[in-house]
């Protein structure tokens, strides 16, 4: 004996089904647009500076969607910024125990490490995550960082450096690394060369302003403190530097009224027409100086050297330069809004 099923009753069922798939559906897409408005709501709290709202909707957000990394990171970045360390570095640690962790969740916990003053900590941290970020330009840079605020200053530029050659594009290591330089009267040539490239990856930032003023002063430093026969002396086992010192050392000449923007305007114009006649463009790619070349012949350079030199030299004179050429200015402006500086891997020639 079995018992029989009508065909009505297979139907109603199948209707049941279907029906309670769909509520169940339709309440997990609900909580997934809680979840993802709860998140906006967070992450606009949070850019006003209202770091306590911003973490408990963060942490609303957390419990609709558990496994959402990026909700992790900025509740872990909320709390490090509301100075709560404690609860930051336990969301970290969560964060870079998982598969999907990326080489910010090792920045942020980094920064609280160095805020607790937790320096082995940090230290360990770093090695770890730039033996699975090797790339990483974010961590040498805090690595660098680190030791420097440990005055291990010798270590950091070797780490600043190494975050140049990885990853060519992140601004923070070339600020570090021409700061450094600049430190001393030795080695001018690197805190030009990676000085102006930082101003071209951050173009308009308080530390732009600065780093214009520590370029000026680098090349009054070469001018009017060193000899011609002196400027190579520091670069003979870096040819790329070597080249460049060489090359530059044609104009000296041109700045004997004074290290001026009109002045590095005329030496850096010189620098150009050697560098690419003699082919040494092909020799030493340079993503910057193939700027200046670009700039030459489009009828930029005098406003892009006066964006720099002129800015920091004088920003009346500036203003007033900019009021007189303003068709010239308003050229490198829309060049400048328009296009991305970026440098080509291989281009590292400080070994």
């Amino acid at each position: 004996m079995y018992f029989r099923v009508s065909q009505k009753s297979i139907f109603m069922k199948r209707v049941a089904l279907f029906l309670l798939f769909g509520i169940f559906s339709i309440a997990a897409l609900a909580q997934t647009q809680d979840a993802a408005q709860l998140y906006k709501d967070g992450k606009q709290l949070l850019q006003q500076g209202d770091y306590d709202n911003a973490i408990m909707v963060l942490n609303n957000a957390l419990q609709q969607d558990p496994k959402n990394l990026d909700i992790q990171k900025d509740l872990a970045f909320a709390n490090f910024l509301n100075r709560d360390y404690a609860s930051a570095i336990n969301v970290s640690k969560k964060i870079i125990e998982q598969p999907g962790a990326d080489e910010q969740a090792y920045q942020i916990l980094g920064m609280c490490y160095k805020a607790i003053a937790e320096y082995k900590q940090a230290a360990d941290l770093y090695e770890k995550g730039i033996k699975k970020f090797p790339n990483s330009g974010v961590l040498y840079n805090e690595y660098g960082e680190l030791l420097a605020m440990n005055k291990n200053l010798d270590k950091a530029i070797q780490y600043w450096e190494k975050g140049i050659e990885a990853d060519p594009n992140y601004s923070s290591n070339y600020y570090n690394a021409a700061m450094y330089y600049s430190q001393s009267n030795t080695n001018l040539f690197w805190v030009m060369y990676y000085g102006e490239i930082f101003v071209n990856l951050e173009s308009y930032t308080t530390r732009t302003a600065g780093m214009k003023s520590t370029l000026l002063d680098a090349y009054k430093k070469l001018y009017t403190q060193f000899k011609p026969e002196q400027w190579t002396s520091e670069y003979k086992k870096t040819p790329f530097a070597l080249a460049c010192m060489q090359v530059l050392k044609n104009s000296i000449y041109q700045i004997a009224t004074g290290v001026t923007p009109d002045n590095l305007l005329a030496v850096r114009t010189r620098f150009v027409l050697d560098w690419y006649n003699g082919g040494l463009n092909q020799q030493f790619p340079s993503r910057l100086f193939d700027q200046w070349q670009y700039f030459l012949r489009d009828g930029m350079f005098e406003a892009y050297n006066q964006w720099i030199f002129g800015a920091a030299a004088s920003p009346a004179q500036y203003q007033t330069w900019v009021q007189q050429h303003a068709s010239e200015a308003n050229a490198f402006k829309q060049y400048q809004s328009n296009r991305i500086f970026k440098i080509p891997m291989g281009q590292f020639y400080h070994q």
